[in-house]
């Protein structure tokens, strides 16, 4: 089984997105990045979810609560507007039955890619901060991770949190742009595959309701805050699933139906586009391609891949 670590600020789709990487790896930690809501509900969430499946042996480490480069002028820009104050569909579950390592992520990181060279590929499913750190701490672990999974950016697309960028890298720009640059091998699954491919539409939330089980009520609940948001702010007509979709990548790349390798870059200083991924699809920069990215998905194989997932938990 493929030994995996899942870097997350867990709320809503990052919950399902943990429970698809513990159906199809070897789970060896979960680290948390400041993001989607506050930090220390993040850890509990991810806690929360290990024992919904049962995996309560799983450890969970603390990293960075925010950006690389703290903004002095306003606070780290969470999103309890997306996913509840609770990160959880405002369903305010139970606090979790355990604590957090005391360890700290970067730590973690290090010495679990050390050990393992060759061995360990990375979920990067938040804000770029504690892989960024870990790197900066210990460049050689870039040649020893066996590869990064990122759901960060636009491939030239629409963000959502600005216009010009995705969360993940709008809220700490540098650290995607250092973990973008340090040569790791690496796939990128933005958030324009997650509007094109990844929605689950009423009807399927109805599917998935019929299932009957711990994991379909769980789906449920995180899902109930983003469903209405995405209806009034991206006007999609569904909840939104990107993290999901970037570890079904992970375990079947059958998923990721088309992909090229391009040039990749972050915006770190502009006014209006600061976070904004550039993705340099016709080389017109020059640069050596870096980032293999995601661009057409199988939609109906990732579904099946979704709903194996929420029937196994009983």
């Amino acid at each position: 089984m493929i030994k995996v670590i899942i870097d997350t600020d867990t709320a809503g789709d990052d919950t399902i997105a943990i429970l698809t990487a513990l159906h199809n790896f070897d789970v060896l930690g979960i680290t948390i990045t400041g993001g989607n809501v506050d930090f220390n509900q993040q850890i509990d969430n991810a806690l929360y979810t290990t024992q919904v499946v049962g995996k309560t042996d799983i450890p969970v480490y603390p990293g960075y609560s925010g950006p690389i480069f703290g903004n002095t002028e306003q606070e780290h820009t969470t999103v309890e507007d997306v996913h509840g104050s609770d990160g959880m569909g405002d369903s305010f579950f139970p606090k979790p039955e355990r604590s957090a390592e005391a360890a700290h992520a970067i730590d973690f990181i290090i010495d679990t890619i050390n050990e393992n060279p060759g061995e360990v590929s990375l979920l990067a499913i938040a804000p770029l901060t504690n892989i960024a750190m870990a790197i900066k701490k210990d460049p050689g672990i870039t040649e020893k991770i066996e590869h990064l999974y990122i759901m960060g950016g636009t491939n030239n697309a629409l963000g959502n949190i600005v216009p010009a960028a995705e969360y993940n890298f709008y809220v700490d720009p540098e650290a995607a742009k250092l973990v973008l640059q340090s040569g790791i091998e690496m796939t990128m699954v933005g958030w324009d595959m997650c509007t094109d491919y990844s929605l689950m539409f009423d009807e399927e939330h109805d599917e998935i309701e019929s299932f009957g089980t711990a994991g379909a009520q769980f789906f449920k609940d995180v899902n109930k805050v983003v469903k209405k948001f995405n209806k009034e702010v991206h006007k999609l007509n569904g909840t939104t699933h990107p993290d999901t979709l970037l570890v079904a990548i992970a375990a079947d790349e059958r998923i990721m139906e088309k992909s090229n390798k391009y040039y990749v870059d972050v915006e770190t200083k502009g006014e209006l586009t600061r976070g904004y991924s550039l993705v340099d699809i016709n080389g017109r920069l020059g640069k050596d391609p870096n980032v293999r990215v995601c661009e057409k998905v199988d939609r109906d194989l990732f579904k099946e891949h979704l709903y194996d997932v929420l029937k196994d938990i009983k």
